[in-house]
């Protein structure tokens, strides 16, 4: 569970999410999809497949 708050805040302070009381928002997709590693590509093709 404090790993989850690190990573949010990471991310938050990066501006691509707000965390607030256990909430996600993406504010930043683009963003956040440009962070991401390049398996988010494959897990997005395979979900697109289904």
């Amino acid at each position: 569970r404090a790993g989850v708050t690190v990573a949010a805040g990471v991310l938050s302070q990066a501006g691509w999410v707000r965390y607030s009381r256990g909430r996600i928002t993406i504010v930043d997709r683009a963003g956040l999809e440009a962070f991401a590693c390049e398996c988010y590509g494959v897990v997005r093709a395979a979900f697109a497949a289904v």
